[in-house]
């Protein structure tokens, strides 16, 4: 079975988006560099490695419906990976691209199952905030990947939300300075306590 993965890009103060969903400056990084990494993203050389080898060993990406209908759900297009896995009281709008392979799961953990299961060996990439907390609370995270934007936002949607117990990362395995971000990574020890 995969890794599975909680990633987003975060302000220094960490949060994902400001309380109206906007990403701000958090995404610049993305598009300041001279490295090509599609039509649209150009990276620094220092990011481009670690953001190239990231979305190739993604195979599903998981995320909850808010996101889903932020992007409208990339249209059918996930940014890495084959598959989406979104959670959501709520089916899959009717006649959205039929074509995408993109499954509609009510429970954050049966979405990591059902995104384990269409990965296979691949990484399954959770996005961070409500449904990313929820599967981390859960112990079914084993790192958090951060890229780290240097921006203080104040308020806004939190990177983690809701993790009742403390939890204890191990040391960064991976601290690549790009150009405007840093990307960290992070193993995901046990709860404290247990």
């Amino acid at each position: 079975m995969g890794t599975v993965i909680m990633h987003d890009v975060v302000s220094v103060d960490g949060f994902i988006a400001d309380e109206k969903d906007g990403v701000g400056p958090l995404h610049e990084w993305y598009f300041n560099g001279d490295v090509p990494l599609s039509s649209s993203f150009k990276v620094s050389a220092a990011s481009a490695d670690y953001v190239r080898s990231t979305w190739a060993s993604i195979g599903v990406i998981v995320m909850g419906r808010h996101l889903f209908d932020l992007t409208n759900g990339w249209e059918g297009q996930p940014p890495a990976g084959e598959h989406v896995v979104v959670v959501s009281h709520r089916p899959k709008p009717e006649g959205w691209h039929p074509e995408a392979s993109y499954h509609f799961v009510d429970d954050p953990v049966a979405a990591i199952a059902t995104a384990q299961e269409l990965a296979g060996d691949r990484t399954v990439a959770v996005n961070a905030g409500d449904v990313g907390s929820q599967v981390f609370a859960a112990g079914l995270v084993d790192e958090v990947a951060m890229d780290v934007v240097p921006v203080v936002f104040g308020s806004g949607k939190r990177y983690f939300t809701n993790v009742e117990d403390q939890h204890l990362l191990e040391q960064p395995h991976v601290v690549i300075e790009g150009e405007g971000v840093l990307h960290l990574r992070f193993k995901v020890d046990k709860p404290v306590g247990t």
